[in-house]
């Protein structure tokens, strides 16, 4: 397993919302048909993956158009072997259920390589989409998507690891002794479990939140794996990165398990001094302890990632920052996070163990 001080890159394969007009109509316009839309996020995947990155991002959301995020990268999957694959999965107006399951097959798909980036939906329009006359407040949305994490981690959880027996001559599936409902009860709404699809290859998918918001911070203290920020300096990622770092202490979680990544977006035909200079920045950074990696946004992910994977990560590997194939085999182990052993089998063990 690599150690915290590991330096972790990512990239995204869709231009991000912040990104210029020009380059989302030029993403928008490459690839209009299904077969191609998959053909080309496929080519992209094995690009990053050539590269050894840790995993690739998409983006979506409810009025973003093109396919559904999570889908693409369910495409993807069986097309790559070893880059962790996060699709950006929207808390708000969504199912829970649905949601986690949706996870927890991708991870299955993917034999351990999925994770999701949590996101909400701030907006009125969005929100007619699915009937509401408003939508909450944007504190409202991140403590709804916090419980949404929280109550998927426990429908992963709901499945001990050995929970199915697939007995041909009993005709048994599962031991329903295995299986736990969570009933959980939230703000606004509520679940009982169990999940429907066994307990991820990971245990627990890996949770990516965009922390660039101060709304979302404490839902990434509490419940991210990977939190995802945005500083004009080393100084200002430094004092973000602790910041996260003390609210998952204070959230009684070990900040030795939380991974912060510096997002950029980059333009590396017009960013001055280009992949070499992009490198430089990458391990002046992470030399300094500010950030633990770095999640690229290409402004053109065809022209862009190329440069980024062929330019600087080469660069990078020559000066023994980044290394030169993976190390293990889940997206977990490229991240050194540890696989979660399942709370309702640690609380069945203690209760045999108080019994006995």
């Amino acid at each position: 397993m690599t150690s915290s001080r590991t330096l972790h890159l990512a990239a995204e394969l869709a231009p991000g919302a912040g990104d210029s007009p020009s380059a989302l109509a030029s993403a928008r316009t490459a690839a209009p048909a299904v077969g191609g839309t998959a053909a080309r996020t496929v080519a992209l995947a094995r690009l990053a993956e050539g590269a050894a990155l840790d995993f690739l991002t998409h983006d979506d959301s409810f009025t973003r158009p093109g396919l559904d995020a999570l889908a693409v990268l369910a495409r993807v999957a069986p097309e790559t072997r070893s880059i962790g694959l996060v699709p950006t999965v929207t808390t708000t107006h969504t199912e829970p259920f649905h949601v986690q399951a949706a996870v927890a097959t991708l991870d299955w798909v993917s034999r351990g390589r999925a994770g999701w980036r949590i996101a909400v939906s701030p907006t009125g329009a969005e929100a007619a989409l699915f009937g509401r006359r408003t939508a909450p407040a944007t504190a409202e949305l991140w403590q709804e998507a916090g419980e949404v994490a929280e109550v998927s981690r426990k429908l992963w959880d709901s499945w001990e690891d050995d929970a199915e027996i697939r007995d041909v001559v009993t005709g048994r599936f599962v031991d329903r002794r295995k299986l736990h409902h969570v009933n959980f009860q939230g703000a606004t709404f509520s679940v009982t479990g169990p999940s429907i699809v066994p307990r991820p290859p990971q245990g627990n998918p890996v949770t990516v939140v965009d922390a660039t918001r101060p709304a979302a911070r404490d839902t990434a203290a509490h419940h991210a794996d990977v939190a995802l920020i945005r500083a004009s300096s080393a100084e200002e990622a430094a004092a973000l990165r602790a910041e996260l770092r003390q609210g998952a202490r204070a959230h009684g979680r070990d900040p030795g398990q939380l991974r912060v990544l510096l997002s950029a977006t980059v333009d590396l035909d017009a960013y001055e001094g280009g992949p070499a200079a992009l490198a430089e920045l990458i391990a002046g950074w992470h030399g300094g302890g500010a950030v633990d990696g770095f999640h690229l946004v290409p402004a053109v992910p065809e022209r862009d990632l190329e440069r980024f994977t062929a330019g600087t990560v080469t660069r990078l590997r020559d000066r023994g920052l980044f290394r030169k194939a993976y190390e293990g085999t889940t997206l977990r182990d490229q991240l050194g996070l540890a696989r979660p052993v399942s709370q309702y089998a640690a609380e069945a063990r203690v209760t045999t163990g108080a019994r006995a």
